[in-house]
């Protein structure tokens, strides 16, 4: 690897699992220090136990509990000796026609997809700001720039997180923060598998999800992680504020 994140300290929510993890593991490639956060706590143990250089600590934490966040945030600065870096990796899909959501389920989505990663970035702005600036990448989704069917509550928060993110690019940029967003499209984790393998045919869901694409197939979790380390890399120096979308051109397809 390249070293391009080398002696970085950066935060990842949803580093245990799907595109969080691909992003701690390409991260500390390049030389990054990392603290993985997420709710699970058996992934997270086993993640802890595959850092060989120390390098990955990790935190248990639910983003949608702004007092986790708060006591997460603040132990990983501790942990690391300060934050140059965000990642919001951490995120839940839905899929429900509008008639049959619950307020619940809609509350729930909200609550980790868009006030997660807003809770997230307003108890690390005061870190970044110390460490002389640094970057912030929040995983919103295709599904925030073209929406799909049955997925108001999913749509709705990842549209939310990319104007958020760009809003909070304009407050940080004083402070030489750059904030951006990524938007993938369908991605291999296991979020995605559950949703397909709960489908009455899960081949016909799985090849109809894979026809929506350009490029005709379904992303890894390591493509993505590419977009982000570019976006926290120095190689992305000047961009700040958008929303680049890494998904195998279903938005305009």
């Amino acid at each position: 690897m390249s070293g391009l994140l080398t002696q970085r300290r950066i935060l990842v929510t949803g580093g245990a699992n799907g595109i969080g993890l691909a992003t701690v593991r390409r991260f500390v490639d390049e030389g990054a220090s990392i603290v993985a956060l997420d709710r699970d706590k058996v992934a997270l143990a086993l993640l802890a136990q595959a850092s060989t250089e120390g390098r990955i600590h990790v935190v248990a934490a639910d983003v949608a509990d702004d007092t986790s966040v708060a006591t997460a945030v603040a132990t990983a600065a501790d942990a690391l000796g300060g934050l140059d870096g965000v990642v919001n990796a951490a995120g839940v899909d839905l899929v429900a026609d509008l008639e049959t959501m619950t307020l619940a389920d809609w509350s729930r989505v909200l609550a980790v997809n868009l006030t997660g990663p807003v809770i997230v970035m307003q108890a690390a702005l005061p870190h970044l700001r110390a460490a002389g600036g640094g970057t912030i990448v929040n995983v919103s989704s295709g599904a925030g720039l073209s929406p799909l069917k049955h997925r108001t509550a999913y749509c709705a928060s990842k549209a939310g997180l990319q104007m958020a993110s760009k809003a909070v690019a304009m407050e940080a940029a004083e402070f030489g923060i750059r904030v951006n967003t990524v938007c993938p499209g369908a991605v291999e984790t296991e979020l995605f598998r559950s949703s397909i393998d709960h489908a009455p045919d899960p081949q016909a869901a799985y090849e109809a999800v894979r026809a929506r694409y350009a490029l005709q197939r379904i992303a890894s979790p390591d493509e993505i992680a590419a977009a982000i380390l570019w976006l926290t890399s120095a190689e992305s120096s000047y961009v700040t504020g958008t929303a680049i979308a890494v998904d195998g051109g279903r938005t305009f397809h």
